[in-house]
């Protein structure tokens, strides 16, 4: 496969959050087939649905990658279940100590089961897109066909052109 543009958020909000997200980045940028290109810096959030939990340390990383979306999918959940997160059978939007998203996966759209790229709801929240902003403010969401720029000025209600 060619290698292409992929957009990954992060975060956690159990344990020690900062040391599983570098361990998770660490990892990527080993792996055959991934080359971590810029990493945000972490911002503390509230959390968004499920119990009640502690803040998260969000941030997103661009990669330019090999693996298909489905093969990258793979490695992020692999991460997250070294770390300790268990998928199955937990309530939605619990406390976890990685949370690894896809993104975006170069240009690919997919609604497959357990799959969809682009993330469905990476547009209308401000802890994905204010971090993805810092890697990648031109990639362009193949769906809406707006860059992370325009789409982080309009959940901002702030115009584009003023968007770093």
């Amino acid at each position: 496969m060619k290698a292409v543009l992929a957009a990954v958020a992060f975060g956690s909000n159990l344990g020690d959050r900062a040391q599983q997200i570098e361990a998770a980045l660490a990892a990527l940028a080993a792996h055959d087939g991934v080359d971590v290109l810029a990493v945000s810096r972490c911002l503390e959030t509230r959390p968004v649905g499920g119990p009640p939990q502690g803040d998260f340390l969000n941030g997103a990383v661009l990669l330019r990658t090999i693996l298909d979306p489905r093969g990258l999918l793979e490695l992020l959940h692999h991460l997250e279940r070294r770390a300790g997160r268990v998928r199955e059978g937990s309530v939605p939007n619990a406390p976890r100590p990685l949370d690894l998203d896809l993104l975006l996966h170069g240009d690919s759209v997919l609604d497959e089961p357990g799959l969809t790229v682009p993330h469905p709801r990476m547009h209308t929240r401000a802890f994905v897109l204010d971090p993805l902003l810092e890697v990648a403010p031109s990639l362009v969401h193949p769906v809406l066909g707006a860059s992370v720029g325009e789409l982080h000025a309009a959940l901002h209600d702030t115009p584009s052109d003023q968007v770093p």
